[in-house]
């Protein structure tokens, strides 16, 4: 069998595992609850509370295995996490999966401009920094990095808020206003991929396409400064190491112009050590992104924990909430694996000894 082959099997193998150990402590968790608790989130509206039969109460106990042991109650949810369905959520009336899938689009479009903001700009500014130690732009740098990584992500949101909504009134919270969305509904605005950005340009409406962005403005950057902070640091600490190597010296002494040894040399060497910090960087973004969601009142998967979360807790809502992120982070970090592996030699060796 191929090595690189036997890899991606050893990291399907392991992601997994790592599913089953990781849904088996939530659902540990849920076990907490006693079965008539659990059971009364699916009473039907107007039978809940002291006027909920006990008969009634078993019924729906039995009907949702709610008294079986953990490893049998554990069965049933996994294999609605197979089929699909999820389990089915009496606070929002459907089953999970499908509710989470409708939110996706607005989740996964924030994480997208996230991502190609804070990526290139991270490894750019590092690079610089770095190359240029102790210069003007080194400190202003590395005051701007500090401010990112002490900063709280909600602080930072609601600075941005009181800023430039409050104050100024140039960008809002939401992904939509008010008046383009009727607008979209009167002009028949067709939504192909639910990313309001894609789907704008899909219907050629470049209009939609700046007000989508302006929305997407403050959320992004509240997102994206953290890790940005993190992996320029990490990016200047790397290049500040490899200024004085033989190769660069070496390559100085040739007579290479200083661009050069930036762009085509150090940089090349700066790839291979960040992409660990960009994967994690990656997954940090995908984790914190649903505080930034609420507080800016985006509609996309994070609602589904709050709607669980106002009356009764929603114990298929709040699994199915938490399975999906941590699929979004075992998958993302599961394609890092694979891409470091092939543009990382000292990762890629390691695969091929193996």
């Amino acid at each position: 069998m191929p090595p690189f082959l036997q890899f991606l099997i050893r990291r399907i193998f392991a992601m997994f595992v790592s599913m089953v150990v990781i849904t088996m402590i939530l659902y540990a968790g849920v076990m907490l609850t006693p079965p008539e608790a659990r059971a009364r989130i699916y009473l039907p509206p107007g039978k809940g509370g002291e006027r909920a039969t006990e008969a009634f109460i078993n019924v729906l106990i039995k009907q949702y295995h709610l008294d079986e042991p953990y490893l049998v109650q554990y069965w049933y949810w996994t294999k609605s996490l197979v089929t699909g369905s999820w389990g089915y959520s009496p606070t929002l009336r459907s089953d999970v999966l499908p509710a989470l899938l409708h939110r996706t689009p607005a989740t996964l479009e924030l994480s997208f401009f996230s991502l190609i903001l804070l990526i290139p700009l991270g490894l750019v500014s590092g690079l610089v920094a770095g190359w240029n130690q102790n210069s003007r732009f080194d400190g202003l740098f590395r005051v701007t990095a500090f401010l990112g990584t002490s900063t709280p992500t909600f602080i930072l949101a609601m600075f941005l808020i009181a800023i430039f909504y409050v104050q100024l009134g140039w960008l809002a919270p939401g992904r939509m206003d008010v008046t383009t969305e009727l607008d979209m509904t009167r002009t028949g605005f067709e939504q192909v991929t639910g990313m309001l950005t894609v789907d704008s340009l899909i219907n050629g409406r470049p209009d939609i396409l700046l007000i989508a962005l302006r929305h997407l403005a403050m959320p992004v950057i509240t997102l994206s400064l953290f890790h940005w902070a993190t992996l320029s640091r990490v990016t200047r600490a790397t290049v500040i190491g490899q200024r004085n190597k033989e190769y660069i010296v070496a390559a100085r002494s040739r007579g290479v112009s200083e661009k050069s040894l930036l762009w085509k040399h150090a940089f090349r060497a700066i790839m291979a050590p960040s992409l660990t910090t960009m994967a994690l960087s990656a997954a940090n973004v995908v984790t914190s992104i649903f505080v930034v969601e609420i507080i800016f009142g985006l509609t996309g998967v994070s609602s589904i924990i709050v709607e669980s979360m106002q009356s009764s807790p929603d114990a298929p809502a709040a699994l199915g909430f938490a399975v999906y992120s941590v699929l979004m982070v075992v998958g993302l970090m599961f394609i890092l694996d694979i891409v470091q592996a092939i543009l990382d030699p000292r990762v890629r060796d390691e695969v091929m000894q193996a």
